[in-house]
């Protein structure tokens, strides 16, 4: 089985911290590791796991290598994707370039916090004899509340034993809260995690049924890829000719084969600052402070700081984020509209968009 990561995003919604030079899967937002080497590492104790494939934004090839180098993990391949076209394309490339048409394809994105390892290492060892069989499996959440944020999995009919195993009835986008609360309390529902597992050649056989001219475009972009060492380099005018599309409209939503996954193993997709404040370690106020951090009256907040001292005085569900050449303050409730923010900064042309401006904290 071969963990397709995909290592694309631009994690907008992280600034300041994340960038899009310097997304927050290449950072270390919740442990010691960075979110890339901890979805690798995760699957170290699964016996049949090989070595991972990569999907990445071309300027991210060295930090890939660098950060596969530190955890002593061996790539398959680094596919260099030179413009972004979503899901679909970027995993046709790696059932592409796998060794075997039989390979099992795990594609997992980068930047997903898993608390449960053990329970998601049971579910991926399911779900490879699933893809085994001919399925296309996906991973469903199982929701603990009512989440306008998620597209959501409708399952169908049992396919397996134990209600571990679903046919898939329909894949429904974002709904409104009310509708929400009614997927939750239905038991029918599941978040839709974007995580996967089929066979290479299965993949390939439904992308060509149900979307020919996605499939060619993929062949030609890797039969005229420059292949050096373990990357993968794609011609940005060949792959540029590709239709962008997800996994779930390309395929999923169209195949009879589509199966779902129940996975209750404490599941975050870090997508925001609220969403780290809820996995990360908390002090006797609610607290998550990182870095040289002073509050007082403070209580359910996140405080960041890496380069100055940051105090907080009366502050209750708040996000404050320092770093060498920005700050960023908002409520809980408001951090979806840092976007926006990210957006305006690149309107105007200006560089934190991207780059900070010291890659690294100063020392002392």
């Amino acid at each position: 089985m071969i963990p397709v990561i995909l290592s694309g995003g631009s994690g907008t919604r992280l600034w300041p911290l994340s960038r899009s030079q310097y997304p927050k899967q290449f950072l270390p937002l919740v442990t010691d590791r960075t979110m890339l080497q901890e979805t690798v590492t995760r699957l170290d104790d699964i016996d049949s796991i090989g070595s991972p494939v990569v999907i990445c934004n071309y300027d991210h090839r060295y930090m890939v290598a660098e950060q596969l180098r530190e955890i002593g993990a061996d790539s398959q391949a680094i596919i260099l994707e030179p413009v972004g076209k979503n899901t679909a394309p970027a995993v046709a490339m790696a059932a592409l370039a796998a060794e075997s048409p039989d390979d099992v394809l795990l594609v997992l994105a980068a930047d997903h916090v898993i608390e449960d390892v053990s329970l998601f290492q049971d579910k991926v060892r399911q779900a490879q004899s699933s893809a085994e069989a001919g399925h296309l499996v996906t991973f469903g959440i199982v929701p603990n509340r009512p989440e306008t944020g998620y597209d959501y999995i409708r399952r169908g009919s049992s396919a397996g034993v134990n209600d571990s195993l679903y046919n898939v009835d329909s894949f429904v986008e974002k709904q409104d809260l009310e509708k929400a609360r009614i997927y939750v309390d239905s038991g029918e529902y599941y978040w839709n995690s974007g995580m996967f597992a089929f066979k290479a050649s299965r993949y390939l056989e439904k992308l060509e049924k149900h979307n020919p001219e996605m499939l060619a475009a993929c062949r030609d972009s890797y039969n005229s890829a420059e292949k050096l060492f373990d990357f993968i380099n794609l011609d940005k005018e060949v792959f540029g000719r590709c239709p962008s599309d997800s996994i779930d409209y390309a395929v999923m939503e169209k195949t009879d084969s589509a199966v779902v996954i129940p996975l209750d193993a404490d599941w975050n997709d870090v997508g925001s600052w609220s969403a780290l404040w809820d996995v990360s370690e908390k002090d006797s106020a609610g607290n998550s402070l990182q870095g040289d951090v002073v509050a007082h009256d403070t209580r359910n907040s996140y405080v960041h700081s890496e380069y100055k001292l940051v105090a907080t005085v009366g502050v209750e569900d708040m996000v404050v984020v320092e770093t060498d050449d920005a700050v960023m303050v908002a409520p809980k409730n408001r951090v979806q509209d840092v976007k926006i923010i990210v957006d305006r900064l690149k309107a105007s042309g200006r560089s934190e968009a991207a780059l900070h401006r010291h890659r690294q904290p100063h020392s002392g």
